[in-house]
C-alpha cells in the first residue's frame, strides 16, 4: 500500500510539473506572437493613419510576462547565465558541492524577490492604481511577477533533490550537462542514422543488381 501510495503521489507531481511546463510555454509562446504582431500592426497604422493608444501599454506587459515567465523556464531549462568555463574545469565533488551551494542561495534570493514583489503587487493593489490608456487595473500586470520568481525558487530546490537523489551533477531538473553538447550528439546521432541508411540502400542495390555498386564508381572513374 505504501509503494502504491507513493507511485500516486508521484504520478501527480510529474502531472503537475508537466501542467506548470506547459503553461510556461503557453505563456511565452503567446506573449512573443502578440507582441510581435502588435508592434508590426502599430507600425502598419502609424504609417497610413495613426498609432494604436495602446500598444506601448501592451507591449510593456507582454515584455512582463516574457521576462518573468522565462525566469523560471530558465531555470528548469539550465537556460540561465552560469559560469560554465570554471564549473566544467573542476573536478566532481567540487561540481556537486557547487550546484548545492549555487542552488541554495539562488533559492532563497528567488523567494526573497517572490516576497518583495508581491508586497509591491498588493501595494498597486490597495492604492488603486490604473493603466493610462486601457485604464486597467495595474496590479494585474504584476501578478506573473512574484509567481515567475516563486516557480524559479521551486525549480533551483527540485534541482538540489534532484542532485541529492542522483549521483550524477543535474544543473536543474531536466538537464544534466552542457545543453550545446548533447545538441551536438544529437546531431552526430542523425548522421550516424544517415549514413546507416545509406549503407543500407547501398547493400539492397547490391542484392538486386548481384554487382558491387562500388564496381560502377570505380569504372565511371577510370574512365
Amino acid at each position: 500500500m505504501k509503494d502504491k501510495g507513493s507511485s500516486g503521489l508521484l504520478l501527480v507531481y510529474e502531472k503537475f510539473e508537466r501542467l506548470v511546463e506547459n503553461f510556461e510555454v503557453f505563456i511565452l509562446s503567446i506573449s512573443v506572437f502578440a507582441m510581435a504582431s502588435l508592434v508590426i500592426v502599430n507600425v502598419i497604422a502609424r504609417t497610413f493613419y495613426r498609432s494604436i493608444y495602446f500598444a506601448e501599454e501592451l507591449t510593456e506587459v507582454f515584455t512582463i510576462l516574457i521576462t518573468f515567465t522565462g525566469v523560471s523556464y530558465a531555470v528548469r531549462k539550465a537556460r540561465h547565465i552560469r559560469m560554465g568555463a570554471f564549473f566544467d574545469a573542476v573536478p566532481y565533488k567540487v561540481q556537486k558541492a557547487m550546484i548545492f551551494i549555487i542552488c541554495g542561495v539562488s533559492a532563497v534570493v528567488m523567494f526573497l524577490l517572490a516576497s518583495y514583489s508581491y508586497s509591491y503587487m498588493d501595494q498597486a493593489r490597495v492604492m488603486g492604481h490604473v493603466t493610462p490608456a486601457l485604464r486597467m487595473k495595474y496590479w494585474y500586470t504584476l501578478i506573473i511577477i512574484p509567481v515567475g520568481f516563486f516557480l524559479a525558487g521551486v525549480q533551483y530546490l527540485r534541482t538540489i533533490i534532484k542532485n541529492i537523489s542522483e549521483y550524477d551533477v543535474w544543473l536543474s531538473p531536466e538537464q544534466q550537462g552542457e545543453y550545446e553538447a548533447e545538441e551536438l550528439a544529437h546531431i552526430a546521432e542523425e548522421y550516424g542514422n544517415a549514413g546507416e541508411q545509406l549503407s543500407k540502400e547501398l547493400f539492397d542495390g547490391k542484392e538486386e543488381t548481384g554487382k558491387d555498386v562500388s564496381d560502377d564508381s570505380e569504372d565511371e572513374f577510370d574512365t
